[in-house]
């Protein structure tokens, strides 16, 4: 059986884009779009809970209510965290996502290393 695709849940579609620019394998990306109802929530569970799940979003204030959501519904699944002086997904540099990745055994683009 092949491998379920690994799941990053981001905010917005910038920090979708910035995501899959790193990285170097096949993984889904799924926008929330700042925020999750909970049946929406409800379905990403359905649908994801035999998925390796991880949570990438802002450490502003949207992005940790986001997280303290997922920690919630979800405990599943894992979260990575960018570093606060970058505050937003899309505005860390490549380097910094790819290693953050890195950290989750997503592979990343070499060129980012």
């Amino acid at each position: 059986m092949a491998e379920a695709p690994k799941i990053i849940i981001v905010e917005g579609k910038s920090d979708k884009i910035k995501v899959q620019e790193v990285i170097n394998e096949p993984v889904e990306i799924i926008c929330t779009n700042g925020t999750i109802s909970l049946s929406k929530m409800d379905e990403l569970i359905d649908e994801y809970f035999q998925n390796e799940v991880y949570v990438l979003v802002d450490t502003d204030e949207a992005g940790e209510k986001l997280r303290k959501q997922f920690i919630r519904e979800f405990p599943e699944a894992s979260h990575l965290y960018i570093d606060k002086m970058y505050k937003e997904v899309a505005a860390a540099p490549e380097q910094h996502i790819a290693s953050v990745l890195l950290g989750a055994n997503i592979d990343v683009q070499a060129k980012y290393l």
